[in-house]
């Protein structure tokens, strides 16, 4: 059977474009092989990230509410130092012209606390009634005859007008300067810085120290509300110190020391430039 030329020619670029379609055809099977490959692999990285967030947000809020401590003291303090420590934080934070005002802060606000609790723990170890009843009638027991008698104290009778009396009066008192009283020599600006601070916190320390009653509460309270706020002020002169002061190396210095030394300021070479020429006039001359 003979094909004539035409026809062979027709026939061989039939076959051709078959071949083409073919391949064409191979391509978008494959290219949807892989974009279904990339969908599967993109839909399983963020069922990932989900899951990832989950975690983390129930660690977060593990992290954020702890086993409550043994002791009610602790968990009152605990709760306290979540209301106080910020603004003392704060305040403290900013006393950045020295470290006097820091220990300064630092002296009258523990002296404060101190101060605060101490007349409530005075009252809740204070004896029974009766036995206060008791002492009071011994202290005050008086003779009758001698009721109407003046001790030698006050047989003195001063004759002074009350101008003069008010001279000996001792002069009263700032709130600051009555804030301060216990601790000497320190700055005033971190007593002033102090008692501004303490003003916005002494409620809650009291609040707190009379939810408690049973004696262990109260001195564990007492204990580590004194140890806290040493070991907080501790860390922010830590942070506040290294945000102040750059960490600097013996070899840094060293170096440093070398390039001062080797380069000269601009003003000085035009001073030993113009004294050069001046002594070259003089010597012209």
């Amino acid at each position: 059977m003979k094909i004539s030329r035409k026809e062979f020619i027709r026939e061989l670029k039939e076959e051709e474009l078959l071949r083409e379609n073919v391949r064409k055809a191979i391509r978008i099977v494959v290219q949807r092989r892989h974009k279904d490959e990339q969908s599967k692999l993109m839909e399983e990285n963020r069922l990932r990230s989900l899951v990832r967030k989950m975690i983390i947000k129930e660690v977060a809020v593990a992290d954020t509410d702890p086993t409550p401590h043994q002791s009610t003291g602790i968990n009152v303090l605990e709760d306290l130092l979540k209301k106080i420590i910020p603004v003392l934080e704060t305040d403290f934070k900013i006393l950045t012209t020295s470290e006097e005002q820091r220990l300064s802060f630092r002296a009258h606000v523990i002296n404060a606390a101190k101060n605060t609790l101490a007349p409530v723990k005075t009252t809740i170890h204070a004896g029974d009634k009766n036995e206060t009843e008791e002492i009071q009638e011994q202290d005050v027991e008086v003779k009758i005859g001698d009721a109407a008698r003046p001790e030698d104290d006050d047989a003195f009778i001063d004759i002074r007008s009350d101008k003069e009396k008010s001279g000996d009066e001792e002069p009263e008192l700032s709130p600051e300067e009555e804030f301060g009283q216990g601790v000497d020599d320190h700055d005033l600006t971190g007593r002033n810085m102090a008692y501004s601070s303490y003003k916005k916190i002494e409620t809650n320390i009291l609040d707190a120290y009379e939810l408690l009653s049973a004696d262990e509460d109260r001195e564990l309270f007492y204990d580590y509300l004194i140890t806290n706020l040493k070991l907080y002020f501790d860390k922010f002169e830590d942070e506040l110190a290294g945000q102040l002061e750059e960490p600097s190396t013996p070899e840094y210095e060293e170096a440093k020391d070398e390039l001062d030394s080797e380069e000269m300021p601009e003003e000085e070479e035009d001073l030993a430039g113009e004294e050069e020429e001046e002594e070259e006039v003089e010597f012209e001359l």
